[in-house]
């Protein structure tokens, strides 16, 4: 079975959500901080099954730009600088199937850690 690609993707601003709409007519909706908590990138997942790193403060991301990898992948550019990592069809397709699991298991992480998905306050980043 191959994953299915989507026919239209589309970024609701204001709801903060990235829609995939697919050929049989199914669409599906993504938080963009469901997409920046879960992102592939080595920065969050790790390099290793123990070396993920828990992501917090992340509830008011946004995106800046989506820009198309090759035929296989989305490159998701998120407000708050994260824009490494490739969301290919599997993995977005995976996110969708996975996502009430996913994110139970995030907000129990979180709750472990006694972080929160609220902001920390104005990030400053040193040059």
């Amino acid at each position: 079975m191959t994953t299915p690609i989507p026919t239209k993707v589309h970024y609701h601003r204001k709801e903060r959500e990235l829609e995939l709409t697919y050929a049989d007519g199914e669409s599906y909706r993504l938080s963009v901080e469901y997409l920046r908590v879960f992102s592939p990138s080595a920065e969050v997942r790790g390099h290793g099954p123990d070396s993920a790193t828990l992501q917090v403060g992340k509830k008011d991301v946004g995106l800046k730009n989506i820009t198309q990898a090759g035929r296989y992948a989305l490159k998701l550019h998120f407000d708050d600088g994260h824009d490494s990592g490739l969301y290919s069809w599997d993995y977005l397709h995976d996110l969708i199937r996975r996502r009430e699991a996913n994110w139970a298991d995030y907000l129990r992480r979180l709750e472990e850690a006694g972080a929160s998905r609220e902001p920390l306050g104005i990030e400053i980043k040193q040059l």
